[in-house]
């Protein structure tokens, strides 16, 4: 498909730079295709839903996955940014530089020079390997645990370009940008549904006979990646790695056996329950890379409700939603969410999407 169908103008004072506060106090736009659109909040998500039907969150972690650097050529010196987006072993992270072109296979970057590193005030890597569109290997000096320690001390919260380009982040953004029931560190970008989460809500949901279940899916710094390509079938998703251990996945096919509904909340959510899932729609224990990338045509086997933000024009976010929703439906809701005055993006409201089945 054309990705020029999957644009739309937005506004700028639409894009929210800092979350709703209570988190469940944003604004929910309810998309039931077909149907008049009803504009709600997160707290009014337990009416919206059916006694056993199912939440399932994404419980990964966000790391301070941005680091700030300096590479030194003799008494030349380059200021280099690294957003780090999948490990890949105990001592080495696939990365995007900025600028990459200042940057050769071999060089070393001294990361946490800004007094902000517990160990001496340095944290170096060598450039391995580079590849396409900024991406590169960086090796560590330190390895497992230590690395862990080292990248929290001297790493900044990864906020969304759209975010960071207008404000510097800050120790508010530690909290705002992590899931209240963040558990398995390793993503490098917020499941931002999962933002509008409070145990308050979480209490009236289960009062409410709504069951809630958990995935984990590394979300990378891929997903702020722009759409270059004219047609989505140039497109390369970056992979992810993802977990549906098999207790959830036995718990979920019940849902569904029983006529019940499994909600993803957020679209990591859904794409993992989507590279998880069988033919028939039915879930097993799995674990893996998955680049999935979904566009309108795509046949849905495993969720049939999704939650989730308000998404950028001609994103990989908004051709999925589209796919769920239906591409005209999706354009008149966001149309509706701007003349409203809902807030967008990783900070911003959230929409309820129903599944079109027509």
């Amino acid at each position: 498909m054309r990705v020029e169908l999957f644009d739309f103008d937005l506004p700028e004072e639409r894009i929210a730079l800092r979350p709703a506060s209570p988190r469940d106090s944003a604004r929910l736009l309810v998309v039931r295709p077909g149907e008049t659109l009803e504009d709600a909040t997160v707290r009014d998500l337990p009416g919206l839903l059916q006694p056993g039907d199912a939440l399932v969150f994404n419980d990964t972690k966000v790391i301070p996955a941005r680091l700030s650097g300096i590479r030194r050529r003799g008494e030349a010196v380059a200021h280099i940014e690294a957003t780090l987006h999948m490990r890949v072993g105990p001592d080495r992270w696939k990365a995007f530089l900025k600028p990459a072109k200042r940057v050769a296979v071999g060089e070393r970057i001294q990361f946490g020079h800004d007094g902000e590193s517990c160990f001496l005030g340095t944290l170096e890597a060598t450039v391995a390997e580079k590849g396409e569109g900024g991406e590169a290997l960086l090796v560590f000096d330190f390895s497992g645990p230590v690395l862990d320690e080292a990248i929290a001390a001297a790493g900044h919260m990864p906020l969304p370009p759209y975010i960071a380009s207008k404000r510097s982040d800050d120790e508010r953004d530690r909290a705002d940008y992590q899931t209240v029931y963040a558990r398995e560190e390793g993503a490098v970008a917020a499941p931002t549904a999962g933002l509008h989460f409070t145990r308050e809500l979480f209490g009236a949901l289960d009062a409410a006979g709504i069951e809630r279940h958990f995935v984990t899916l590394h979300v990378g710094a891929g997903t702020f990646l722009p759409v270059k390509a004219e047609d989505t079938e140039a497109h390369r998703m970056h992979a992810e790695w993802g977990e549906v251990d098999s207790e959830t996945a036995t718990a979920l096919n019940a849902v569904r056996a029983r006529g019940a509904r499994v909600v993803a909340v957020g679209t990591t959510s859904l794409r993992l329950l989507e590279s998880a899932a069988m033919e028939t729609g039915e879930l097993a224990g799995w674990s893996g890379e998955t680049d999935i990338f979904i566009t309108p045509g795509y046949r849905f086997r495993a969720v049939d409700i999704l939650m989730t933000n308000f998404h950028l024009p001609r994103s990989t976010l908004f051709m999925l939603v589209s796919a769920f929703s239906g591409l005209e439906t999706m354009k008149a809701a966001y149309r509706h969410a701007i003349d409203e005055g809902y807030r967008f993006y990783s900070y911003g409201d959230a929409s309820l999407l129903f599944r079109d089945d027509r």
